[in-house]
């Protein structure tokens, strides 16, 4: 097995499609010699841990509603190309995803972070619910099949924030400035949204290394 190890923020719509577009590559490739793990990268390391009105958030990010209608209309384009659903007129809240972070950690302690990966970018894209929400994170674990009894307890400690915080540095200090960033055996760095075509090549060539 070869070692897939992605950066990227559950709330992060590029990562929603890269994931959407990796995931038909691996279908459609069912031999790939991936072993995946996520890791944090928060795109809003500052932001307050209760969240903030999605309609501020965005307008101070982007320097005014134009900005922010212009950026988040080339998404939706290449959303709708995937026929990808993403409710971004519900969302009324930008979540601080630390705390989702953690559980992404914990489930792949257990082996199940792509359940939890599907769940959360579920949650926030098409329901356009606030993935900060302990309850909500809650729900999520137990659909992953996580105790959720334990993740409750979890949430309310300090359990992992330090780590989560020190796996992000270590992100940004390796070079990583945006999400989603897969990178192949810890050598090959693949930046970006890539389609099911560039990763079935990918696969190809990775699988052809291996027999030879």
């Amino acid at each position: 097995m070869i070692k897939l190890d992605i950066m990227s923020d559950p709330i992060c719509p590029w990562c929603y499609i890269g994931k959407t577009q990796l995931d038909r590559a691996l279908k459609e490739n069912k031999n790939h010699p991936f072993k995946i793990e996520w890791h944090p990268f928060q795109l809003n390391p500052d932001m307050p841990s209760v969240g903030m009105d999605r309609r501020d958030y965005l307008e101070r990010k982007f320097g005014g509603k134009k900005q922010a209608v212009q950026f988040y209309s080339n998404i939706e384009q290449k959303a709708q190309e995937l026929d990808l659903p993403i409710n971004f007129s519900g969302m009324k809240r930008t979540p601080n995803t630390v705390n989702a972070h953690r559980l992404i950690y914990w489930a792949g302690l257990e082996d199940k972070q792509q359940k939890i990966i599907d769940e959360l970018f579920d949650a926030y894209f098409c329901k356009a619910i606030d993935i900060g929400d302990h309850d909500v994170l809650c729900d999520i674990a137990k659909k992953a099949g996580l105790d959720q009894e334990i993740v409750s307890q979890l949430l309310v400690s300090d359990s992992d924030i330090k780590l989560i915080s020190e796996r992000d540095t270590h992100s940004r200090k390796m070079g990583v400035t945006a999400v989603p960033t897969f990178i192949i055996a810890n050598k090959h760095v693949v930046p970006g949204s890539q389609t099911p075509e560039v990763w079935a090549t990918i696969i190809i060539e990775l699988l052809g290394q291996l027999r030879s």
